[in-house]
């Protein structure tokens, strides 16, 4: 028996033998919880001598039960002689004080080597309330410094961290989150806990709950992941960004086999960094498509040929469909009045993709209705944005209709075209439902494409002058 006491405390604690029941007697029951216990423990009487000993005793400092319960103090076995007195005394004075009394100092193993322990120490009463003894469960300090740096970082992390953290259970529901995390949901901490993440998240829930799944069954990915999410903000309604998950499977370590607990996730936004890297691949693209279109343009005889070279090259991943309308008059100057006619010049096909297509041959005005965009892109000298809104599809369709443009355009932007001084037309750029609507950025690549058209216009102008 790895834990025993000395005759006399049989009465107090139990009997040694088993009840009539066959049920384990109480010393039993004592032995194996000592023995069970992750901390080491041992006991002290009122007159100092050992009573207990458990085995994660016996491990840190080698001394067995045997070798321990009996002696008086530690003095002469477990501490150096010189410091036999001072530890006994430090011991014994939890009898006396309230509370549970924590000191730190060095004890001998049995094989001579040195341990320093922290221990935390407390009276035990008898029946009459009287100090009766103290028992001292002690542990190696560096175990004990792991232990208070665990709690410590665990503390940090959800209180100050600069990350999101959340710790999500078996069900995909946040057990514990963070200030930051909840400040990123906009919700408060409590309101979080044990909700889905379908009520937290607008967009980008499914992305999120088959990785949880994954760490849970594969356990933690090798690399961070970026997801995009979009938040609903009851004050600024949703909102779309960019996280950078970390995920960490969490499994019990007092289970002899892993049992998942959940998942921890951390999550940082990355939203202004990911947008930046965007627009730089975004410029470095439509740059690399102008020089592209412009050595293109200068292997054509055509000028015309060379304008809807130029249309082609802007329309790859800008836009879905696109058209060129020139002025039925003369090129317009900024003090001319009077109405504004426009003639198609050229179209990309409605159906198939394709090259764009030179049409008008006829000469015949596009019969655009009164506060057209074109026309009024015209009038304003600069782009014009237009779109159907959140409409139905067949709504948008008719709106796309009656502005003369493709059924599937839902967003155009219109950037006239000028050159030396003057104005020769306008192109039209359309994009589909399932493109984003056009944008500050867009209109400055679709007013740099309109100058290399209209030089072009004006350069075929030109050329069929007598």
């Amino acid at each position: 028996m790895s834990a025993s006491r000395r005759s006399g405390a049989t009465d107090e604690l139990g009997p040694d033998e088993p009840g009539a029941s066959g049920e384990p007697g109480g010393s039993d029951l004592l032995a194996a919880l000592l023995d069970g216990m992750d901390a080491a423990l041992c006991a002290f009487d009122a007159a100092g001598v050992v009573t207990h000993w458990n085995r994660e005793a016996e491990r840190i400092l080698g001394w067995s039960a045997k070798d321990a319960v009996g002696r008086h103090g530690f003095a002469g076995w477990a501490v150096r002689t010189a410091d036999a007195e001072e530890v006994q005394a430090r011991l014994l004075s939890a009898m006396r004080a309230p509370g549970r009394q924590v000191h730190e100092f060095a004890l001998l193993t049995k094989d001579g080597g040195r341990v320093l322990v922290r221990t935390q120490s407390a009276a035990v009463r008898g029946a009459d309330g009287e100090p009766a003894g103290v028992y001292c469960a002690f542990s190696e300090v560096h175990a004990q410094i792991d232990l208070e740096r665990s709690i410590a970082l665990s503390e940090a992390l959800f209180e100050d961290a600069e990350w999101g953290v959340v710790l999500v259970d078996a069900d995909l529901r946040p057990a514990v989150v963070n200030a930051h995390a909840s400040r990123a949901f906009g919700i408060g901490r409590a309101s979080a806990l044990g909700r889905p993440l379908g009520e937290l998240l607008a967009q980008g829930v499914e992305e999120l709950e088959a990785a949880l799944t994954h760490v849970l069954a594969e356990g933690a990915p090798p690399a961070p992941a970026e997801v995009w999410v979009t938040l609903r903000s009851p004050a600024e309604g949703e909102q779309r960004r960019c996280w950078r998950n970390a995920f960490l499977p969490l499994a019990s370590p007092l289970a002899e086999e892993p049992v998942p607990l959940g998942v921890g996730w951390l999550f940082t936004d990355v939203t202004e960094a990911k947008r930046g890297e965007q627009e730089a691949a975004l410029l470095r693209f439509r740059t690399k498509q102008l020089h592209r279109a412009a050595r293109a343009a200068a292997e054509c005889e055509d000028p015309l040929e060379a304008a809807t070279v130029h249309l082609d090259y802007a329309l790859a991943g800008f836009a879905d469909h696109a058209l060129i309308d020139r002025l039925a008059d003369a090129p317009r100057t900024p003090d001319a009045a009077g109405a504004v006619r426009l003639v198609r010049l050229a179209a990309t096909p409605a159906g198939a993709p394709g090259p764009s297509v030179l049409t008008g041959a006829a000469g015949l005005p596009v019969r655009y209705e009164p506060g057209h965009p074109a026309l009024s892109c015209v009038e304003r000298t600069g782009c014009v944005r237009a779109e159907a809104g959140s409409v139905p599809p067949e709504l948008a369709r008719e709106w796309a209709l009656r502005r003369q443009w493709p059924g599937d355009a839902v967003h155009a932007l219109c950037a006239v075209l000028r050159s030396r001084g003057r104005t020769l037309g306008v192109v039209t750029f359309l994009r589909g439902a399932a493109r984003t609507p056009f944008e500050r950025s867009d209109a400055s690549y679709a007013e740099d494409v309109a100058l290399r058209i209209a030089a072009a216009l004006d350069l075929a102008g030109a050329t069929r002058e007598p």
